[in-house]
Parts: C-alpha cells; sequence; structure tokens
C-alpha cells in the first residue's frame, strides 16, 4: 500500500508582504502531478494531510478556493484524509465532513479519533487509518478523560497520549490492518523553525515519539522541515514538512513529500519526493558596494533575501538601491561593524547634559559604533548654531 504524507500547506500565508498563492498553487499542482503519475507506477492509495491547510482560522476566498480545486484534483484518482492543525479553525475546516463520506475524509473532530478510514489496496494490504487533530489540552483534558473521572493534566503529553490509547484500543479489534495515523503535535527530539506558532501550554509544547508505540506508521505535522523523531521499537515516525518555504530559518531545508509504502509485515518503506520552490532563499551581509558589485552574489539577483547591510553609516535610499540587484529582497537591516551598545541607566535630564556627551551618544546610537572626535565637532557646531538662532528670536 502507497500513501503519500503531506502536511503544513499554510495556505493564505505571505512572506514578508509577499502574496504566495501563485507558489502555493504551483507546489500543491506538482503533489497533484505525483498521485495522477506516481513514481513507479506504484498508484497511491491515499493522501496524508496532517493539519494546517490554512495559516488562519478564517483563510481568504483565493486560499478555500484553491484547497477545494486541489482535493477535488486529487479526489479523482486516490482517497484524501484531512486532520486539523493549530492554525485551522477546526469547525470551518471540518464543515461537510459528514458528506464526505467517499473520497475526501475530513478529521477535525475529536469524537472521530477512534473512527479509521479502512484502505485496501491491490497487494492486499489492509490499512486503518486515524487521524488526531491538533489537541487543545484546555478543551480535550475533559473530552479525553475516561468518564467519571477527573480531567487529564494539562499538557499536550497526556491528550495526545490518551488519543492514542483510544486508537490502539479500536486498532485491536481489527485484526489483520496496519495502523496508520495522522497527528498533529510537537514530537520531542525534532527541530522547529521561525515558521510555527507556539503550542505551548504552561510552558510545555512537546510530546514523546513513544505515545505512537503499537502503530506503524505516524504521519506528523506542524514542524515545517522534514524529519525523525525518535520512537518506539516498531513504529516509523516522520515529519514531512511545509511543501513551501515560510521563512529565512527554513532557507536551506530540502521541501518533500513522502512516499509511504506499507507492506503486509514489517516495516514501513519512507521515501522523500523533492517539491521544487518557486525561487532559492539566501542571507547575504556585508557592505553595500560590496553587496552591490561582488560577483559572488550573482546567483542571488533572483532569491529572495534577506540582507544585512554593515556600513558604519546607514546609506541613503538603501532598499531602493539593493533591489536594483535584488528585486526579490524582502528583509533589509542595517547593523554597522563594530556596532556598540551605549545604553544609559542615568537620570540627567537631556537639557542639562554637556553637547558633546549629548552628541556622542545620539551619533553612537544611530550609527551603532563609536564616534568621532571630527562627527562630535559637527553636531556640536549645529547645537551651538541652533541655540545661537533660538536666543536671536527670544530677543527680537
Amino acid at each position: 500500500m502507497r500513501l503519500l504524507h503531506t502536511s503544513d500547506w499554510h495556505l493564505g500565508r505571505t512572506l514578508h508582504g509577499v502574496d504566495l498563492h501563485e507558489a502555493q498553487a504551483g507546489v500543491l499542482d506538482r503533489i497533484c502531478e505525483l498521485v495522477e503519475q506516481p513514481p513507479g507506477g506504484v498508484p497511491v492509495d491515499a493522501v496524508l494531510l496532517a493539519g494546517d491547510v490554512y495559516d488562519r482560522g478564517v483563510p481568504p476566498v483565493e486560499a478555500v478556493q484553491l484547497f477545494e480545486r486541489t482535493i477535488a484534483r486529487l479526489a479523482r484518482t486516490t482517497t484524501v484524509v484531512v486532520i486539523s492543525g493549530n492554525h485551522d479553525s477546526a469547525i470551518r475546516l471540518g464543515y461537510g465532513a459528514a458528506l464526505f463520506t467517499d473520497r475526501v475524509r475530513m478529521i477535525t473532530d475529536l469524537a472521530l479519533l477512534d473512527q479509521p478510514v479502512e484502505l485496501e489496496c491491490r497487494a492486499g494490504v489492509r490499512a486503518a487509518v486515524y487521524g488526531i487533530p491538533y489537541l487543545d489540552p484546555d478543551h480535550a483534558r475533559v473530552a479525553l478523560a475516561p468518564e467519571a473521572e477527573e480531567p487529564l493534566p494539562r499538557s499536550h503529553q497526556a491528550v495526545v497520549g490518551a488519543a492514542c490509547d483510544r486508537i490502539r484500543a479500536d486498532l485491536a479489534r481489527r485484526p489483520g490492518r496496519r495502523g496508520v495515523v495522522l497527528a498533529h503535535a510537537f514530537v520531542a527530539g525534532a527541530e522547529p523553525s521561525d515558521s510555527e506558532r507556539s503550542i505551548a501550554v504552561g510552558g510545555v509544547d512537546r510530546v514523546a515519539g513513544t505515545v505512537f508505540a503499537g502503530l506503524d506508521y505516524a504521519a506528523l505535522g506542524h514542524l515545517h522541515g522534514p524529519q525523525s523523531p525518535e520512537a518506539a521499537e516498531g513504529s516509523v515516525v516522520r515529519y514531512c514538512g511545509s511543501p513551501l518555504r515560510y521563512s529565512f530559518s527554513e532557507q536551506s531545508q530540502r521541501k518533500v513529500v513522502l512516499l509511504v509504502d506499507v507492506p503486509l509485515e514489517g516495516a514501513p518503506l519512507v521515501t522523500p519526493v523533492e517539491i521544487p520552490q518557486p525561487r532559492p532563499m539566501a542571507t547575504l551581509r556585508g557592505r553595500l558596494e560590496e553587496l552591490l558589485s561582488d560577483p559572488a552574489h550573482e546567483a542571488h539577483e533572483h532569491s529572495w533575501v534577506r540582507v544585512t547591510v554593515t556600513d558604519r553609516v546607514r546609506p541613503d535610499s538603501l532598499l531602493d538601491r539593493l533591489r536594483s540587484r535584488f528585486p526579490h529582497a524582502l528583509q533589509v537591516f542595517h547593523e554597522p561593524e563594530g556596532a556598540i551598545d551605549r545604553g544609559r541607566a542615568g537620570s540627567t535630564p537631556v537639557s542639562e547634559r554637556d553637547p558633546r556627551e549629548l552628541g556622542a551618544d545620539f551619533l553612537s546610537y544611530v550609527t551603532r559604533t563609536v564616534a568621532s572626535e571630527g562627527e562630535v565637532d559637527v553636531f556640536v557646531a549645529g547645537y551651538e548654531a541652533a541655540r545661537a538662532a533660538i536666543h536671536a528670536e527670544e530677543v527680537a
């Protein structure tokens, strides 16, 4: 049985003000092509979408339309199983779930945790696919507590563990089926990026990979980098990551979806398939003239770039000049070489301070370097000229 594992589409998201709709449409088109023309000709029996379909609870119309088109296209070829993530509105995403009983299965309600999607492939492999949408501990600790018992502890570990207990109990009543679960959670040992929204409750946001013990494959969502957290023996636990880069912390990540081949017996085989990106991303640093002239930066002229300029004084028209070479510059910072912190804790009023001292502090604040004697002289001359002009007006 072949499954395609994807997550964290974040439809409707922007990148430092850049509309990503076309970029997202491009990567979703590639995912559809992998289902329609699967590598090696092995058909995909189900697409597993492990949460964060949208970037916010009320997504823009264009994002909803893109999701609808993509799911409709996938459903013409295979079964699609979707869970909600911490960015989604579970109620909105799950609208119509009771109607989608054939090729599209939306699992956004805790009551559906132990009601699997049953799959059977031509090779005779049978699987029960369960979904654990993002669990808010404050709600799930009550909903998942055993009857007539106190609420579960207020933690992700407790509620995800309880959900997996229910799933294992149901799977035990279905002999001969491989156990597959989708979950949207932060599993200990995995590495986050700057793109994920914190799900910490009481300062704790992680669950142990061992909660998935007894299940053959855990298709995880939430973290944007593909990785393999530590799991219980006999279980394969994977993050596929987002199919598109959503921050500069992801610039070196290889964006993929995972093809998961589940045999009759033994561990599933996971094969990453790279998803081409609309643009490379790069982080550049240096003096402005070097950045604009160095041939080494030619490879980044059409990349999304984050630039830190290290000139001692902030250059005029900095962003415009950078974009003359790097038209897709998204972030620009000025951090002078040798910058210092001249924070002052004293209580002397500004009006009573020596003009040379005041000028030195002002110039250091603006340039983040120690002011030269010549710069302070110019500041003092301007200060004295301003005071003379004010005095002349007062006399007149």
